[in-house]
This record gives structure tokens, sequence and C-alpha cells, in this order.
């Protein structure tokens, strides 16, 4: 049993694995992309919010999806779709050939992350202590290897498809295989083999708890998960599309230092989250998530506040540090506050994620325009230290001690020296 969770475990951290490299490949690559198919500048918007726009109609699809099927067989199937998505979005030369395929990619991606979510939850459950954040460090490993491969590709250029087909190459096949080793809440994985538990185990053997039972989901409930996310988003949509612009104009630095923030920013998501689920089974969600809103907000004013680049840069440092843990724990939180309906909670969080995406980069456009960059960058720091309110719908419920740590449920105890 143990051995089925640890296989279940490691195939979907090849999932986000693979997610994250494919959407680094596209996003890093946008002038690239938009060369090759001629885009223009008033044009390219357009292309580039239909990808998070169908995403969030991906998303809500997977919600009525995962009502038919398990959510192991969405995500087995749609990262094949994103993967060769990515390679058709750099084997084309005309508008239509990138629509179709940035729309596949854009439909895929929703259903992938609503369905990789809701098996992270589901295994987080069956393991009785944190672990969601670590599937969401592979995913930033993921993002920094892709953006990695994308220089590599810029550096030499390379066309895009010559850059991409390696890659999908590489992990299409492993994702298949690995999907043969999801689990889902139900007990079931994408086939009948090695990713099944039995539902007629004991208690404290591993298994897998159901979630899959009917179950409504409160949107007054939900809500505030529903904007602590979309404000999360819009602090990282932030760092990825303004960074680079604000050192090398607001700051004076070079176009090359202007390069580094992002990359830093991604390395201080990954070492954050890396240890985030230790300091989540120490000292609780609650206590997490508001440590993590007050540094990134921190690292908002002293971005705001930076005399020159290097002081900015410390500021997108701390950005990483604490945006990173926000959103895994709000994905677990949705999981801990409807166990009966789980899924549903998840693919409905999942949309604003997007939101959150299409709502950053154009606000704080229009603020530096209208106003200054320096002070656009005190918008997303206030929406971020909104968290604050909202932290107490990370705390586990029912199941908390009066210090906020979360209790072991029946199925957990005596887990403790399993190997888990």
């Amino acid at each position: 049993m143990t051995d089925v969770l640890r296989r279940g475990r490691a195939s979907l951290a090849f999932g986000f694995f693979a997610q994250g490299v494919a959407f680094a490949l596209l996003v890093t690559r946008i002038p690239a992309i938009q060369d090759q198919y001629g885009i223009s500048d008033g044009l390219l918007p357009a292309f580039l919010a239909a990808v998070p726009v169908l995403a969030g109609v991906g998303s809500v699809c997977t919600e009525q999806l995962v009502k038919r099927v398990p959510p192991s067989h969405v995500l087995r199937w749609s990262q094949p779709v994103v993967l060769l998505a990515l390679l058709g979005v750099g084997a084309g030369d005309r508008l239509w050939e990138i629509g179709l395929a940035l729309a596949a990619f854009g439909l895929a991606v929703g259903g992938l992350d609503a369905s990789m979510n809701m098996l992270g939850v589901s295994l987080q459950h069956a393991y009785g202590r944190s672990i969601m954040l670590g599937f969401h460090a592979v995913y930033s490993l993921g993002g920094i290897l892709g953006a990695s491969l994308a220089w590599v590709g810029a550096h030499w250029d390379l066309p895009l498809f010559v850059s991409y087909l390696p890659v999908v190459l590489v992990l299409l096949p492993v994702a298949l295989v690995g999907s043969r080793w999801y689990v889902d809440g139900d007990g079931t994985g994408a086939s009948d083999g090695p990713g099944k538990v039995g539902q007629g185990q004991g208690q404290g053997q591993g298994q897998v708890q159901p979630q899959r039972e009917a179950g409504a989901v409160g949107f007054k409930l939900l809500l505030p998960l529903c904007l602590v996310m979309t404000f999360a988003y819009i602090g990282d949509s932030t760092v990825s599309n303004w960074s680079a612009k604000y050192l090398q104009d607001v700051l004076g630095s070079s176009e090359q230092l202007a390069t580094v923030p992002y990359n830093v920013y991604m390395v201080t998501t990954l070492i954050g989250r890396a240890v985030g689920d230790f300091g989540v089974r120490r000292f609780g969600a609650v206590a997490v998530v508001r440590l993590g809103a007050v540094v990134a907000a921190v690292g908002f004013a002293v971005v705001a506040g930076a005399p020159g680049a290097w002081v900015g840069m410390l500021g997108f440092t701390l950005l990483g540090l604490g945006l990173c843990v926000l959103v895994p724990q709000t994905f677990a939180a949705a999981g801990r506050l409807f166990p009966g309906a789980a899924d549903a909670a998840i693919a409905r969080l999942n949309i604003f994620n997007y939101v959150g995406f299409l709502i950053g980069s154009p606000l704080v456009g229009a603020l530096g325009d209208a106003w200054t960059y320096r002070g656009a960058m005190l918008v997303p720091m206030v929406l971020v230290l909104v968290t604050l309110v909202y932290a107490k719908s990370f705390a586990p419920g029912p199941d908390r001690y009066g210090d906020g740590h979360e209790r072991p449920r029946t199925a957990d105890v005596g887990r403790g020296s399993n190997g888990l």
C-alpha cells in the first residue's frame, strides 16, 4: 500500500514537472512566436489573453468531467495534448495555425491544472501531512529548466519546432508511462494495474480516502480562497511581466542585469516550496500563509522604494519566498473545506488562477502609465496583505488542536513509521 502511494506521488510530481517545462517554453519564447507568425503588437495581447481565458473554460469543463471519469484520466490525456499543442505552436507559420495550437494548449492546460491539483490534494489527504508545496516546487523546477532550454534555443537561434521537438519526445512517453500510477481520491488510478488501491484495506494502511462523494460547494465559503488565489497570481504576473522593464527603466540597470530578477524569483520560489511543507507540518498552514503574505508584501515595498537595481533584486527575491506558499496551500484548503466535493471546489478555485493572471499585468501597466511604476508596485502589495484577513480559511477546521495544528484522522494513526 505504501508503494502505491509512493508511485502515485512520484508520477504526479513528474506531471507537475512536465507542465512547468512546457509552460515556460511557451511564455519565454513569445517574441520568437510573434516573429514566426508575423503577429502585430496590437494583435499579440489578444492571442496571449486567449490562453488563460480558454484555460478557465477547460477548468470549468473538468469540474463536470470528473463527475463521470476519475481526475487521473483527465490528467492522463490532457498532458499529452498540452505537449503536442506546444509542438504545434512551433510547427506552423499562419495565424489560424497558431490560433488553433494556442486554443488547444489553453483548453488542455485548464484540465491539466485542475486535475493535477485534485490528485495532489487527494494524496495529501492520504499521507496525512502537507505535501502539496512539494508538487509545486517540482513545477518551479520544471519552469527553471524550461526557461533555460528556451534561452539555449534563442541563443543558438534555433527554430521553435527544433527547440520544442526534443523536449516533447522526452516528456511525452515518460508522462504516459508514469500516468499508470496516478492515484485517485476514491482509491482508483488511471489504470486497473499498479495505480489501483484496494477499497477493502484496513485503517492506517495508507489507503486514499474517498473524496468524490456527493456534496455541494458553497461559494460563500470558497470566496476567500478565490480572492487569495487571485491576489497571489496578480503578484506573480507582476513579477513575470514587469520585473525586467522595472529594473531597466525605473532602477536604471543594464539590459543584461534586467533579465536576472525573474530567474532569481523562480529560484527562490523553488526553495520556498521545497521547504514549505516542513513549515506547514511544524507551524500549521495558517501561520505559513500569514508569513508568506507578509514576506511578499515586504518584497513589493522594497521593490517600490529601491534606490537601485541590486536592492530591487532583493525585493524580487523576497517576493519569490513569500508568494510561493500561497497557491499550493489554497488548493489544499479547498480540499479540506469541501471533503465531499473536493474536485468541484478545486476546479472552481483553479479558474481564479487565470483571473489573477489576466488582471495582474494590465493593472500594473495601466497604473504605471497613469501614475508611476513605483506606485503601481504598491497595489499588489496591498492585495497580498488582504490575504491576512482570510488566513483563518486555511485552518483545518474540526481536525485542529488549540495550537492550530492538524489533528491526525483515524485513518492516519500509526503512519509515522511506515516510511511515508
